[in-house]
């Protein structure tokens, strides 16, 4: 274990025991404010100081077996100890490290996910329909529901826009890595000379936050609200209401539709929630767009150029270029097994994390 993380751990487990004394004092106990927030610092560092004091316990044990080692009589006996003792404190410090890395607050919410069709036409729009595809069968294998705010279909299949609601167990923390740009490398079902061609789409995920209009001031002026009828599935409602909504925030120029339900009070209700995840989602990548590590999560521009993935398929090959990943297993991600890329991103991701904890410690 490095020695900066060493320090930074002894300094958490001196402020656990202080935290079990402040928790234990009467007068603590009388103030609910103040007791609420240490029990909540208190819990926080619960398991990361239990594994520490595991891995201290552990660390002594090795140096008592090292010395079991230079007697003749016991040397083989201590070796075999001391191959489990280090195996385990491998695994404590690898233990420690995940635990270290600070926890992202939006992981704990829902998220919106939005695919465009970007660069290269019909192409682009069918490709969107697969994305979409794969991320529903992900959906379906972490049990996750899935409700559809708005669609617009391409001319020759997919979709030019589908924005879903996702809703279930670590949905921000598994699909927030999603955003940016996608690439598709392939012979176009409209291609008549057998050429390959690039075409691309963007994802957006945004978390879903109960609490969003609290954190932004929208201006009532500042919304442009249009009304126009359904259009798509519905039976004798579609084009006999204009219940479908179109919200336009004039300051950012962000666009959101929803047609999805017949009441036009309801789309409304859902747009207005797109579009507020959608402003505060804009107002943290401005915050953040000169960090390196930040710039990961930005929705991309849709140009060839712009990309987070390649999926190319004459070769049954994805690369995440963000990691330099290259998997040659593109059907069983598209069927739904996208942890194959979404863990070694989010595995990165800690890592990173980590090493600037270092970096501060130093």
């Amino acid at each position: 274990m490095k020695k900066t993380i060493f320090l930074k751990l002894e300094n958490l487990y001196f402020r656990f025991q202080e935290l079990e004394k402040i928790l234990s004092a009467k007068n603590v106990i009388f103030n609910k404010k103040k007791y609420r927030e240490c029990s909540k610092e208190y819990d926080n560092l619960s398991d990361l100081i239990a594994c520490f004091k595991k891995w201290k316990k552990n660390k002594k044990e090795i140096k008592e077996v090292k010395l079991l080692m230079q007697d003749i009589e016991m040397c083989k006996e201590a070796e075999k100890e001391y191959k489990i003792l280090n195996l385990e404190n491998k695994k404590l410090e690898k233990k420690i490290e995940y635990l270290m890395v600070p926890t992202d607050p939006d992981d704990k919410y829902n998220c919106y996910l939005e695919i465009r069709a970007g660069t290269g036409g019909d192409e682009s729009a069918i490709f969107a329909g697969d994305l979409f595809k794969m991320y529903m069968k992900y959906s379906e294998t972490k049990l996750w529901n899935v409700d559809i705010i708005n669609i617009h279909k391409g001319d020759k299949g997919g979709f030019k826009e589908i924005i879903i609601k996702i809703s279930g167990k670590k949905v921000m923390r598994k699909l927030k890595f999603e955003s940016g740009g996608h690439r598709v490398q392939r012979i176009p079902k409209t291609e008549t000379q057998g050429r390959i061609h690039t075409s691309t789409c963007t994802v957006a995920v945004m978390p879903v936050k109960d609490d969003c209009e609290k954190n932004i001031d929208i201006n009532l002026n500042d919304l442009k609200i249009d009304t126009f009828r359904s259009s798509g599935a519905g039976g004798q409602h579609v084009n006999t209401t204009d219940s479908a909504i179109r919200i336009t925030h004039i300051p950012t120029g962000q666009v959101v539709e929803c047609q999805d339900e017949r009441s036009q009070h309801k789309n409304k209700s859902k747009a207005l929630s797109v579009l507020l995840a959608r402003i505060q989602a804009f107002e943290k990548s401005k915050m953040h767009e000169e960090n390196a590590e930040i710039r990961r999560n930005l929705l991309g521009t849709g140009s060839r150029s712009d990309r987070n993935r390649t999926y190319n398929y004459p070769n049954n090959r994805i690369t995440d270029h963000r990691i330099n990943l290259t998997v040659h297993c593109l059907n069983e991600v598209l069927n739904g097994k996208l942890d194959i890329l979404i863990n070694p991103i989010i595995q990165e991701y800690q890592a990173d994390k980590l090493y600037e904890l270092s970096k501060k410690n130093k």
